[in-house]
């Protein structure tokens, strides 16, 4: 059973939310107003996602508020949203969100959405698809002609972020500091051309770095 926490500023859209993942068998780990009582009000056990609601304020406050916080190198965010621009969507799934979704989202498209991001996937709305994964103007460079190949930690880390870990699992498993996760995962984005963690896996996969 997937354990979700919801974050949403209205208590109607908390109670609807609970109610609505409760009759799909998700486990609502528990509720909070913003992203500062969140933080206080989080269980000891592992949740699987953190759904919040923006409705009531700007979507771009929000996420700030995401990316500030760093909850989404450690927690699969999932992101309502009621007017998101495609350029904010892409935003968030490249600081780490899992998905942006709209506020009027079908429940069972909702509850596909966090189990597939509870699964390590990033999950795109089809109107953000062409934003999120424009077109490429220039042929990337082939992964056996990178000036500089991967490390062997730095092939590790990549395997990581494949799996869905974010930089504290990959810390914890490794016996390494965040600082240094940040510091390896900044390198493998820059060796292989990549703009984000997302497109680093993308091209591992298709260079053969990444076993499936």
């Amino acid at each position: 059973m997937n354990r979700v926490f919801i974050v949403a500023a209205s208590p109607l859209a908390r109670a609807g939310l609970e109610n609505l993942l409760a009759a799909r068998n998700f486990e609502v780990a528990g509720t909070a107003p913003n992203i500062d009582a969140l933080v206080g009000e989080l269980p000891d056990a592992a949740v699987d996602a953190i759904l919040m609601d923006s409705s009531g304020e700007p979507f771009e406050s929000l996420l700030d508020s995401v990316i500030t916080s760093g909850l989404a190198s450690d927690f699969n965010v999932v992101l309502l949203a009621e007017a998101a621009s495609p350029a904010a969507s892409a935003e968030a799934l490249r600081a780490g969100i899992r998905a942006v979704l709209p506020n009027d989202i079908s429940p069972d498209q909702l509850a596909a959405a966090l189990q597939a991001v509870s699964s390590g996937l990033v999950v795109l709305h089809p109107a953000n698809v062409h934003s999120a994964v424009p077109a490429a103007s220039v042929a990337p460079r082939p992964l056996d002609e990178l000036v500089e190949p991967l490390t062997p930690r730095e092939s590790e880390v990549l395997q990581m972020l494949a799996s869905g870990l974010g930089n504290k699992e990959i810390a914890a498993k490794l016996g390494i500091s965040d600082h240094t996760v940040k510091f390896h995962v900044a390198s493998i984005l820059g060796k292989l051309g990549a703009s984000s963690r997302t497109e680093a896996v993308s091209l591992g996969i298709r260079g053969g770095l990444v076993l499936l």
